[in-house]
């Protein structure tokens, strides 16, 4: 991993030719003009000396440069700082995608932390790792062709790509428990495999809630410092809906965990009934096989008895030993024990 950074600067709405992070403060504070710079893995070197071109707080620098943290919004002094994840799916080599059979995990969350510093006309995003696609916002924005309406234009980009991909992630998990759904009935799937994929869909839900969940408060936060600032209205009902996406991808993550749940309670129920049939059915042989048992011991006994040391007596047992075995087992069978 490599520091790698960029940057695209707007005056009326058209692009500018040359961008330097070490300029930025020089456009801080025209209203005719729209900042964006993009940290890739960012040294220690760069970030402090962004932090003393833009003024930002060492608390948010941080927050930024730490291991783990979570999705938040904070608003300081001299700027605004959120914190959000984006999450992409990787294909493991090798596997189903479709997610075909429940041994098979064709998909894994990855997790993109993107550190963002809103200051005037200027926004900051800090990304430590690779993988998350920022190409695609950069199209977004193109494509949206607000870039006239401010840095809330920018932002709105950014969060609806992250929330898109949450939702990507969320279908693709709601699939998996689908497929882990149709798997329950198979009696050729062992119930180990479905219980260790069950498992690993739990995590991944955990990760994912992590995430989602507290994405709704990051946009009511946005949307509330818009309206207190009276910030230009063209945006506010692509905000509307971008809450709205947020909050229907956290309620999404609620259903799936009720799904994963009933998968992990139904997987427990039919391992008890299975347990009783196998029961039943011991329970049924035992019995049949008591019977030739205690009657052969029976005529074993050196003592005499009626056939003792005669044909008859053998015939007897037998005719015994085979008319009840045969009485049991159409009992067994008639109860479903065998």
């Amino acid at each position: 991993m490599g520091e790698h950074v960029r940057g695209q600067i707007w005056r009326g709405g058209e692009k500018v030719d040359g961008f330097e992070l070490s300029a930025i403060s020089d456009h801080i504070g025209h209203p005719d003009e729209l900042i964006w710079a993009d940290l890739e893995c960012p040294s220690h070197e760069t970030m402090a000396a962004l932090a003393d071109e833009l003024d930002l707080d060492p608390f948010a620098i941080e927050d930024t440069t730490a291991k783990a943290e979570r999705v938040k919004t904070v608003a300081y002094e001299h700027h605004t700082f959120l914190m959000v994840y984006a999450v992409t799916i990787t294909s493991s080599e090798g596997t189903s995608p479709d997610m075909a059979h429940p041994a098979e995990r064709a998909d894994e969350f990855e997790l993109h932390r993107i550190s963002m510093f809103i200051k005037d006309n200027t926004l900051i995003t800090v990304r430590l790792s690779e993988g998350f696609d920022i190409d695609e916002v950069v199209s977004r924005w193109d494509e949206m062709g607000g870039k006239q309406y401010g840095i809330g234009a920018l932002l709105h980009g950014l969060l609806d790509v992250v929330v898109d991909g949450h939702f990507d992630a969320v279908q693709r998990l709601d699939d998996a428990v689908e497929s882990l759904e149709g798997s329950l009935f198979d009696e050729k799937v062992a119930a180990r495999t479905l219980q260790r994929h069950t498992y690993d869909l739990r995590k991944d839900l955990v990760l994912l809630r992590r995430v989602i969940l507290p994405m709704r408060e990051v946009i009511g936060s946005i949307q509330r410092r818009r309206f207190e600032n009276n910030a230009p209205s063209e945006l506010d009902p692509h905000f509307s809906d971008l809450y709205d996406h947020a909050l229907r991808a956290a309620e999404w993550t609620e259903s799936v965990r009720d799904m994963i749940t009933t998968v992990f309670e139904t997987n427990l129920s039919l391992a008890d009934a299975r347990l009783n049939s196998v029961m039943k059915k011991l329970t049924g042989w035992a019995a049949i096989i008591a019977v030739p048992t205690a009657i052969t011991g029976f005529y074993g006994q050196n003592v005499p008895f009626p056939g003792f040391e005669r044909t008859l007596g053998f015939v007897t047992s037998t005719v015994l030993i085979v008319a009840i075995v045969c009485a049991l087992y159409v009992t067994f069978r008639r109860r479903d024990w065998l």
